[in-house]
């Protein structure tokens, strides 16, 4: 065996000059690997660099209070806060565009009120005015109140929905019933921001959770309400001012609340491939155990078309189709919450209405709670609370697959299942800007960049 040492006459142990030029070499080239990997970022840590470069040039950076944002491909326009908006917490989010004059305005939902924001300078937004809650006196809620403070009679949950230039507003928790209030008295406010009441105060149910209107066929649906179990309750909005019950649906199959219980919907006039329903009134309701579709042409005699629950079900919470509508896109508000899990989506295809198939689950790199998403053309626009705005690319949804494009977080103190941060959004401008409600962080002005 060559040894690398020898030993002289007297004794010395001495390593051999071709094995110490090894010898040396090797520590040279150790030590050019530990610069490198000291001084050269990675692979991820390029990226990461890249990415906050563009946040920056993309305004994440909100200056007058020196907070960055972390974003991707959405520029921070302007930002007010839930004390600007004469508010405390803030919850949903809806807009309006004036037919007159083309202003845009944020139509946005705290815990006590509705406050109206006009955004047709983006980077000033204006408070126009305020909508002080009703509470229905001679009424009492069915359930107890959504919130930490119940004195004060304040709802975590407030939602609204607009239609012939009307608002329509219900709240979780109280006796509230619908307000209903003419967006046109935004116009011409002289010394804004003025207290408003509302045109109508409908009080034929107390609570609800929520309210999805169908512009086609002029039907508002209330869900999560104190009457009909929760289910579907459906109005005439024919006279905006004056609505009118003309039906119900409620699957006692399906809800843990109660039976029938729906927490969210969207009902269109289906134009989507299952020629069996054409031209027929659907909704697609997140009802807590269950996805449920119904028919609800006839409102005297709607019916259940299909219902399915799926893997790791906690509560199914609020979905939309895509816009040919063969897809429907669900999330589910406390399966990250319970279950550890990161933030999901469940896609599936409706290809066969009378059986909806799960084709696909997009699973995010964070652990937030998914709450509100909105499809507009080929994105979806989801507000994931503590992760604020996401937005996915629905190029390959039939293969069950959803990518992310872009993001805006308005929540940067973490990412984690807390019920914080982005509540809602709104997607819809014809302008392409994005309004979101973030309960601690106020009102945020978006425009992707997409």
């Amino acid at each position: 065996m060559v040894t690398p040492y020898y030993t002289d006459k007297y004794g010395l142990i001495y390593v051999k000059p071709f094995y110490l030029m090894k010898k040396i070499l090797l520590i040279i080239v150790f030590a050019l690997i530990a610069f490198s990997c000291s001084e050269q970022p990675t692979a991820d840590k390029q990226e990461n660099k890249q990415e906050e470069a563009i946040a920056k040039q993309q305004g994440c950076l909100e200056e007058s209070t020196d907070i960055e944002y972390p974003c991707k491909n959405v520029e921070l326009v302007s930002r007010v806060s839930a004390n600007d908006l004469l508010g405390d917490r803030l919850n949903d989010i809806w807009g309006w565009t004036d037919p007159q004059t083309g202003k845009e305005y944020a139509l946005v939902a705290l815990t006590d009120r509705v406050t109206f924001v006009d955004i047709s300078t983006p980077s000033d937004p204006a408070v126009v005015g305020t909508l002080p809650e009703s509470v229905d006196g001679s009424s009492t809620s069915s359930v107890a109140f959504h919130d930490d403070n119940e004195a004060e009679n304040k709802s975590a949950w407030r939602d609204l929905k607009v239609y012939q230039n009307h608002a329509y507003i219900v709240s979780d928790g109280q006796p509230h019933g619908l307000q209903v209030f003419d967006l046109t008295r935004l116009r011409g406010i002289s010394n804004p921001p003025k207290t408003f009441s509302e045109d109508l105060h409908y009080t034929d149910f107390g609570n609800a959770h929520n309210i999805a209107i169908n512009k086609e066929s002029g039907f508002a649906y209330v869900v999560g309400s104190d009457r009909f179990g929760g289910g579907l309750y459906m109005l005439d909005l024919s006279t905006p001012k004056d609505p009118q019950l003309v039906g119900h649906h409620q699957d006692q199959t399906v809800g843990t609340t109660s039976p029938g219980y729906v927490h969210d919907t969207q009902c269109v006039m289906y134009d989507g491939p299952d020629t069996d329903y054409a031209g027929q009134e659907l909704c697609f309701n997140a009802s807590e155990s269950h996805f449920m579709i119904s028919d609800v042409s006839d409102k005297q005699a709607p019916v259940t078309v299909a219902k399915s629950t799926y893997p790791g079900n906690e509560y199914a919470h609020q979905g939309w189709l895509t816009e040919d509508q063969r897809y429907f896109l669900l999330d589910d508000e406390l399966d990250e919450y319970r279950n550890n899990i990161v933030t999901q989506t469940y896609i599936w295809d409706l290809q066969d209405l009378d059986n909806p198939k799960l084709i696909g689950t997009y699973e995010s790199a964070q652990t937030s709670i998914d709450h509100n998403q909105y499809v507009k053309g080929d994105m979806t626009y989801q507000a994931n609370y503590t992760a604020g705005l996401r937005i996915l690319s629905l190029s390959n949804v039939g293969d069950g697959k959803l990518k992310e494009v872009a993001y805006f977080d308005t929540y940067p103190a973490g990412d984690g299942p807390n019920f914080d941060g982005a509540w809602s959004n709104y997607p819809f401008f014809e302008s392409g800007l994005v309004i979101v409600s973030d309960v601690s962080n106020g009102l945020f002005v978006l425009d992707p960049k997409l």
